[in-house]
């Protein structure tokens, strides 16, 4: 019997494909690989916790801090793995017409609790004109989540985040804008960067996943900071010619 050879079509898809694709394929396989024997040690982790319940108190007390620590890194390693898959197996995402103004506004009323806690002023300028885009709801609603919640984490003193959208000459646009602490130009520069983070345990993929939704978007997304003085981020989506008027 002669080997069989790939089809046409699976040859010229495979042809197609680029180096980052592959990439990322490979890498979230490998996460995946890696988050199954992540689960089995924290569920082995959570019965040996369970287990020494009938320890004497000192034995228990000094396990107890080890496996406090053996737990922490586990969640802390199954939410980098959550974070790393989502952003490498972001793939093109279908896209239906949408109002921009609905996506923000339920952005803010989900942390509108938090943002009160906090004393931040949530200030809506929403264009009721704004014509429709193409979007993907959950994956753009996940984008602009990370952007609330990193303005709002930026303003532990209280403050205000201001939403503002408006048409432009080729689509529409939304200004995200706080008082909070701002930025230095180093970490503009790197902020979209995978893995780049100044949070202590951050997975530093929000930014970098959220600029790969917009990408998707067809948009672009933009920022502007200084210390001290807060952060503005800008971003941008087309209205394809057939939504327009």
């Amino acid at each position: 019997m002669t080997p069989s050879t790939p089809s046409p079509d699976h040859h010229d898809s495979d042809a197609l494909r680029s180096p980052y694709e592959e990439l990322a394929e490979l890498a979230g396989s490998l996460a995946h690989e890696i988050k199954n024997p992540l689960s089995v040690i924290h569920m082995n982790v959570d019965l040996l916790s369970e287990e020494l319940d009938d320890a004497e108190p000192a034995i228990r007390r000094r396990a107890s801090a080890k496996i406090d620590i053996v737990r922490e890194q586990c969640e802390r390693m199954e939410a980098l793995l959550r974070d790393f898959l989502r952003f490498a197996t972001l793939r093109d995402i279908d896209l239906t017409p949408g109002d921009l103004n609905e996506q923000i506004d339920r952005v803010l009323r989900a942390y509108q609790a938090q943002a009160d806690a906090s004393q931040i002023d949530i200030e809506r300028y929403l264009d009721q004109d704004l014509p429709a885009i193409m979007l993907h709801s959950d994956s753009l609603q996940a984008a602009l989540m990370n952007l609330v919640k990193n303005a709002l984490e930026a303003m532990p003193e209280g403050g205000q985040l201001l939403a503002r959208t408006y048409a432009t000459r080729t689509g529409v646009a939304l200004d995200l804008i706080d008082t909070g602490g701002g930025m230095d130009d180093n970490t503009a520069m790197y902020m979209f960067e995978p893995f780049y983070s100044t949070k202590n345990g951050g997975s530093g993929l929000g930014l970098p996943t959220t600029r790969k939704i917009v990408d998707a978007h067809g948009g672009r997304i933009s920022v502007q900071s200084e210390a001290g003085r807060g952060t503005k981020f800008v971003l941008t989506f087309p209205v394809p010619p057939r939504l327009q008027g």
